[in-house]
């Protein structure tokens, strides 16, 4: 296999790593060159990209020859082989270690431009290169990512060889390559397009890529941009909400001020850290609504794919968080309202068509509305059915799913955008939309 260029290569990449679509993962490229790869990869998966940068630490005598690696925050990897073979004397290691630090230092001030690294503590990290010859740079990165709380690391690579695939499962959970050939002699070698790529691309891509995606969880406190607004927090939290006889994680962010707090049903495969639901529930959190991103189901639970697809289980388990919701002090004399996102939002309208259920506006995003098909007419709250132009099968159902509704209903149709509104700027326009639909139709409810 060969590639015509780097965006060719991410692009085969992206689609062995659709399994991750959905997981609250963040796309870490090597510059310079995995930066153009890990950005096609990061906009194909809908997720934020940084950059991880690492410094090959080359023999003295014969600087193309590695010896280890070192990355951000002290990780150090050294090739005690390489070391012992030529004869490298620890003074010698580590004033070529001190260097290297320093130009380390120099390109992550250079690539980030004073931004802050994406967070990786609690998610998974993908660290992306454009090809792997030893794998040393490869492994330094994969420990800093586990080193910034990364709590699973997820390699991948278009091309490297067999023996290196092999050695670097033991820093990484998952390796992803593209192809492992026998005769490997160079990187390049599998490319028709290997061009050099400079500091200014690099720059570039990652300026593009945060342009994007902005981060799916910002602080709700300090400076405020245009038009943003950041009330204080009265509560944000981890809830555990007792439903039968099992327990369902959840995040419970409440606004001091909030005018009304929304309940978000995932689609199936996906959880609460699902990066499109929380940076949809940010935006509604500046507007001053609170949010409660949970799990439908447990861990168990989710094995038998039967209950990802039991609408009826699910909308029953919204009804019963809810129910659980009305009863938390911080919560009670807000209205609620529902966003649902694929098969979560079947599960959002089966629970908001519950008699008395009492849920002032729903939303869904790409939702499969014909899965309640049986509520639909008993659904009061006002809907908004946010759909995507270029998801053609959904974009009907949703039509059809409007005449079926009792209620105040509107179809927004985002041109261009497909199921997962992965396109530039289609999950902000949808963050946007609910927004106003949320806080036009929610009045502050009598204590």
């Amino acid at each position: 296999m060969s590639f015509f260029d780097r965006v060719d290569a991410g692009r085969r990449l992206a689609q062995k790593l659709g399994h991750l679509r959905g997981q609250d993962i963040v796309v870490v490229g090597l510059p310079r060159g995995g930066i153009p790869v890990a950005f096609e990869i990061a906009q194909a998966l809908g997720a934020p990209l940084d950059v991880i940068v690492v410094r090959k630490l080359g023999v003295p005598f014969q600087p193309e020859l590695g010896m280890g690696a070192i990355g951000e925050g002290g990780s150090r990897v050294i090739n005690e082989e390489v070391v012992s073979t030529v004869g490298v004397s620890p003074e010698a290691l580590a004033g070529v270690e001190e260097n290297e630090r320093a130009l380390l230092e120099r390109r992550v001030q250079r690539f980030r431009g004073g931004r802050p690294p994406v967070a990786l503590t609690g998610r998974t990290a993908v660290v992306v290169d454009d090809g792997i010859a030893t794998g040393s740079t490869a492994r330094a990165a994969c420990q800093v990512a586990r080193a910034q709380g990364a709590t699973r690391v997820v390699l991948a690579v278009p091309v490297a060889p067999s023996q290196s695939v092999a050695a670097l499962r033991r820093d990484a959970d998952e390796v992803v390559c593209l192809e492992t050939p026998e005769r490997f002699f160079a990187i390049g070698q599998f490319y028709d397009d290997f061009t050099q790529i400079s500091d200014e691309e690099v720059v570039e891509l990652l300026r593009r890529a945060s342009k994007s995606f902005r981060s799916p969880t910002p602080a709700l406190a300090g400076s405020a941009g245009a038009g943003e607004r950041l009330d204080p927090l009265l509560r944000d939290d981890e809830v555990d909400v007792p439903v039968g006889s099992v327990r369902l994680s959840g995040h419970l962010t409440v606004p001091e001020q909030a005018r009304g707090l929304v309940v978000f049903a995932h689609g199936s495969g996906s959880s609460r850290h699902s990066p499109r639901n929380r940076f949809v529930a940010s935006v509604l959190n500046q507007q001053g609504l609170g949010t409660l991103l949970f799990d439908l189901l447990t861990n168990e639970e989710e094995l038998d794919r039967g209950n990802v697809f039991d609408i009826g289980l699910l909308g029953q388990r919204l009804v019963e968080v809810t129910r659980w919701l009305r009863s938390e002090p911080e919560a009670r004399s807000l209205p609620l309202g529902y966003f649902g996102a694929s098969t979560g939002a079947a599960a959002a309208l089966w629970a908001a068509g519950e008699p008395g259920a009492d849920i002032a506006a729903v939303v869904s995003r790409g939702g499969r509305p014909d899965l309640a098909v049986g509520r639909l007419a008993l659904v009061t709250a006002p809907t908004l059915l946010i759909v995507g132009g270029d998801d053609d099968v959904v974009l009907q159902l949703n039509y059809q799913a409007q005449t079926q509704l009792g209620c105040e209903k509107h179809v927004e149709v985002i041109a261009g955008a497909t199921h997962l509104f992965e396109e530039p700027g289609a999950l902000e326009l949808v963050a946007s939309l609910a927004s106003r639909w949320f806080t036009s139709h929610m009045a502050p409810v009598p204590a």
